[in-house]
């Protein structure tokens, strides 16, 4: 059945939408939740597996304390209150991506709950309420083979890796997040982003959220808005939740998509579904998939074969002595530091560039340099292919390098992005694509020379006017100069040829 979707800025003259956010971070510690297993992107299938996380029986677990740390460490950096004393829970139903049939998790009690994280979005800052952060396992991954959405629905058969089962992850879970309006996809967005930066600061994860080590759950809800004059509406509308969401934009494209698909709903007649979505890249829109089942029907129990823990109230401090500067505070020192506007901060980092940025300064490049390349050039290929900055396959030492050839007069801006297209392919550095490509700006004189006499030649009326005065129709002859040598001339010095020939 085709969703009827409200656009999107109609959505807002009838309903208040709420958020829920749900992210996983997969922690970067050297083995698994519960066993030695290794903890490691892109093995072979079913090759670091064990008793312990495959569950058979008699295989006893045992709590990962390089783990807890982490957990810990990510509670504090969220202004989470932590925990004096914390168990373990069962997660019980069938999936053949968890060979035990239950999850270990944490249920009523989690290691950190109660904090916060405040955003700022067009100029305006939201805190976001952190409801808890507890520890528990990764699942496996299925993949079905055969039909023509990569669904288990039309597939001939699944393939089940359980490498990735019982790998440490820490959910965060926001309370409900209302008040955004129309900014609420934006506020989502901003909120990973700003998890995201946190996450990788803390050093607890990759936080690559292509490969799934950092994912999030979108939970979303209208709510009729109240009629003129009467109080307000507190009772939330019922969710859906959009599972396993892996990109910022995607992030953001979910919430537009389900705000405009309840309201569609909604103003016909019928009933919101509590279910879970699956969220489509390629057409930015969800699909159903089973009805969203409610936290009595996991029926949780503690885990008999985990004893719960106890955090020191003596390491716990010590544990915060080691957390970063806070990404407020860093951004503030930045902007400081690289002399950016209000404007190019807040686009900087609204790109989830900061960090980029800073690493190719402290690769020797100028911030404003830096900050040019990857809002324009880069930012526009991650656009049109659809990633985050992060993986378009540049690194900030490469635009360093890169912007060293343009202020060595080597190549000129345009040049350059040929350049970029050669480090997208994998052609080498940039120096070595300069060389095979030949675009090293043509330095000599009497090339130079020559390339400007055709120009005048080719264009005497043209030639006229600046013997006239009219120094501006000068650009002509440039645009024709740099046309003949593709591009590769300093158009500076073409210009000085152009006046000096025709004064």
């Amino acid at each position: 059945m085709t969703d009827t979707l409200v656009p999107f800025e109609d959505v807002l003259k009838d309903f208040d939408p709420a958020l829920g956010l749900e992210v996983h971070v997969e922690l970067n510690t050297a083995t698994k939740m519960f066993c030695g297993c290794p903890n490691e992107f892109g093995a072979e299938p079913n090759s670091q597996v064990c008793p312990t996380c495959l569950g058979l029986p008699g295989a006893m677990p045992v709590v990962n304390g390089k783990a807890v740390e982490s957990a810990i460490r990510i509670g504090l950096a969220l202004n989470c209150t932590i925990a004096e004393w914390c168990r373990f829970a069962r997660k019980n139903y069938f999936y053949p991506d968890m060979p035990k049939n239950f999850q270990t998790s944490q249920y009523d009690e989690p290691i950190a709950f109660d904090g916060y994280l405040d955003v700022e979005v067009e100029g305006e800052t939201f805190r976001i309420e952190i409801e808890r952060a507890h520890m528990e396992e990764d699942t496996g991954k299925t993949t079905h083979i055969g039909g023509a959405t990569g669904r288990i629905h039309g597939a001939d058969h699944s393939l089940v890796d359980y490498n990735r089962a019982g790998i440490p992850l820490i959910e965060i879970v926001t309370k409900p997040i209302t008040g955004t309006g129309a900014k609420a996809p934006l506020v989502a967005r901003a909120y990973v982003a700003a998890l995201r930066e946190l996450i990788l600061a803390l050093g607890v994860s990759d936080a690559r959220m292509e490969q799934g080590s950092m994912r999030c759950d979108v939970n979303l809800s209208l709510a009729p808005k109240p009629s003129s004059g009467e109080p307000g509406e507190t009772k939330l509308g019922t969710r859906t939740e959009t599972k396993n969401v892996n990109s910022l934009r995607s992030v953001e494209r979910a919430v537009r998509f389900e705000m405009s698909r309840h309201a569609g709903v909604l103003l016909s007649g019928a009933k919101i579904l509590q279910e879970t979505r699956h969220f489509h890249e390629d057409t930015g829109t969800t699909s159903a998939g089973r009805e969203k089942s409610d936290a009595e029907d996991y029926r949780y129990f503690p885990e008999p074969d985990l004893v719960p823990i106890a955090p020191a109230r003596e390491w716990v401090e010590e544990l915060r002595g080691t957390l970063p500067e806070p990404p407020s505070e860093r951004r503030a020192r930045l902007q400081g530091e690289w002399g950016f506007s209000d404007l190019e901060m807040r686009d900087a980092a609204a790109a989830g560039a900061l960090s980029l940025i800073e690493e190719t300064v402290a690769a020797g490049a100028a911030p404003q340099a830096a900050r040019k390349w990857w809002l324009s050039e880069l930012a526009r290929r991650a656009n049109d292919t659809g990633v985050e900055l992060t993986d378009v396959g540049v690194t900030p030492a490469q635009v360093a390098e890169v912007q060293k050839l343009v202020e060595a007069g080597t190549v000129n801006d345009k040049l350059a992005r040929q350049v970029f297209e050669g480090l997208y392919a994998g052609e080498g550095s940039p120096a070595e694509i300069v060389a095979a490509r030949g675009l090293a700006v043509v330095s000599d004189e009497g090339a130079l020379s020559a390339a400007v006499d055709n120009a005048i030649a080719a264009n005497p009326d043209v030639a006229d006017k600046i013997r006239d005065g009219k120094v501006a129709a000068a650009g002509a002859l440039i645009g024709a100069v740099m046309k003949e040598m593709r591009g590769q001339a300093d158009a500076g010095r073409v210009r000085e040829l152009i006046l000096e020939k025709l004064a």
